[in-house]
């Protein structure tokens, strides 16, 4: 089993809105990032370990914990002219981006990036590191674990 940080912008997709879709489950769309899109093909399985992630929004943190819940498949939003994730060069027979399917697992509390800086388990973690804007990264046993404990942290 691997882990993931997954980030999205709440406005477009929240850990809510995937707690409130059919199944628990949403299809992630959108990665333009070569290295992001090769995580998703190449390295992730389904039942995978995944850190909901808000980005872009006034206290970015992790919202929920979520597992990868299918194979990579051709994100359609590549094909779609009215996308703003449009791409020329895509084609069918040649799709140039995936999408997998994510499924939520469980809330807890809100854990934030600037509580996340204070972790000293987390200082190595690739989210965390200035510069980095990957959507999707991998995420040692030792972070997922350390995160997951502070996110349950007050529940029952």
């Amino acid at each position: 089993m691997a882990y993931w940080l997954m980030k999205s912008e709440p406005d477009e997709t929240s850990f809510d809105d995937v707690l409130a879709a059919p199944g628990r489950t949403v299809s992630w769309f959108g990665v333009r990032n070569y290295q992001a899109r090769n995580f998703m093909r190449d390295a992730m399985s389904v039942g995978d370990g995944i850190l909901f992630y808000h980005s872009s929004c006034a206290v970015p943190g992790v919202a929920g914990i979520a597992e990868v819940a299918s194979g990579p498949y051709p994100d359609a939003t590549q094909f779609d002219l009215s996308s703003p994730y449009h791409d020329p060069k895509a084609t069918r027979e040649n799709p140039r981006w995936i999408s997998v399917d994510v499924r939520a697992v469980e809330g807890g509390r809100y854990l934030t990036l600037a509580e996340m800086r204070t972790i000293p388990a987390l200082g190595d973690m690739v989210p965390l590191q200035k510069g980095s804007r990957l959507s999707v990264s991998p995420v040692t046993a030792r972070q997922w674990n350390a995160i997951v404990a502070l996110l349950r942290e007050g529940q029952r």
